[in-house]
C-alpha cells in the first residue's frame, strides 16, 4: 500500500484534516479488523454520492442543451460504478485503500464496487475539508473532453475491451510499456505505450500509469476499426 501523501500529489489536493482522508481510504473490513476509531469510509460514501451528483448536474446543465430526460441518462452515465471504477483507476485509488486481510487477499483492490464507493469517500473527504469549490475541482476533471460534442459520454474500461479483441486470436500478447515521465511531481504525466506481440499500436499519455494505458487502449481500438468510447 502506498503513502497517503502520494495519493495527494495525484489527485493535486493536500488535506487540511488528514483524519479525513485516511477514513476515506478505509475500507470497512478494515475499520473492524483494527477496531479503527474514526470508522470506515461508509458514511463519507453516502455524503459523496450526493456531492458528486449535485456537482455533475449543475456541470451538465450549465455545458449540454438537452432536454431533461437526456441530462438525466448522462448524468447516469457519468455516476455509475462502472464509471467511477474508471475514475478511480486514473488516479490509481486502489494502491492506497486500507482493506482487512480477507478483502487484500481476494482481490479488493482491484473490484469495481470498492473502488466506485471509495471514490464517492473521497470527494466527501474534500468536501468537508475545503468545500463545495474543492470537490467540484476535483470531480470536473474527470469529465470527458468531448462530453459536448458527443452529448453521450459513455465511459469503457478500453484495456479490457481490447484484451477481449485480442483473446479471439490466442497466440496474440498485448503488453504495455512506460516509455517516459513528464512534469513535475505535482503534475506528471506518464506516456505509455501498448504493444502487440512487440509492435507498438497505440500511445497513451495521462496523470497516472494506469491512465495512460487506458488511452493507450483506447488508441489502439481505434486503429483496429473498434469504436472507442
Amino acid at each position: 500500500m502506498r503513502k497517503t501523501e502520494e495519493f495527494e500529489n495525484i489527485i493535486g489536493y493536500t488535506f487540511k484534516n488528514k483524519e479525513l482522508i485516511e477514513q476515506a481510504l478505509s475500507h470497512s473490513s478494515y475499520a473492524n479488523e483494527k477496531k479503527r476509531a474514526g470508522g470506515s469510509n461508509e458514511r463519507l460514501e453516502f455524503l459523496g454520492d450526493s456531492v458528486l451528483s449535485i456537482v455533475v448536474s449543475d456541470y451538465l446543465y450549465k455545458n449540454i442543451n438537452v432536454p431533461e430526460g437526456e441530462l438525466t441518462k448522462m448524468r447516469a452515465s457519468l455516476v455509475c460504478e462502472k464509471s467511477l471504477f474508471v475514475f478511480a483507476q486514473q488516479i490509481e485509488l486502489g494502491e492506497f485503500l486500507h482493506l482487512g486481510k480477507g478483502e487484500e487477499n481476494t482481490g479488493g483492490r482491484e473490484r469495481p464496487s470498492i473502488l466506485a464507493d471509495a471514490f464517492e469517500a473521497v470527494i466527501a473527504a474534500i468536501y468537508l475539508d475545503g468545500g463545495m469549490e474543492a470537490a467540484a475541482k476535483h470531480i470536473l476533471r474527470f469529465m470527458p473532453e468531448d462530453i459536448k460534442r458527443t452529448k453521450k459520454p459513455v465511459l469503457s474500461d478500453f484495456k479490457t475491451l481490447l484484451q477481449e479483441v485480442v483473446q479471439k486470436n490466442p497466440e496474440e500478447k498485448v503488453e504495455y510499456v512506460l516509455i517516459g515521465e513528464e512534469g513535475p511531481d505535482h503534475n506528471k504525466r506518464f506516456v505509455v505505450e501498448v504493444c502487440l506481440n512487440s509492435q507498438v499500436i497505440g500511445k497513451g499519455k495521462g496523470k497516472s500509469k494506469k491512465e495512460a494505458e487506458q488511452l493507450a487502449a483506447k488508441e489502439a481500438l481505434e486503429l483496429m476499426g473498434y469504436e472507442a468510447q
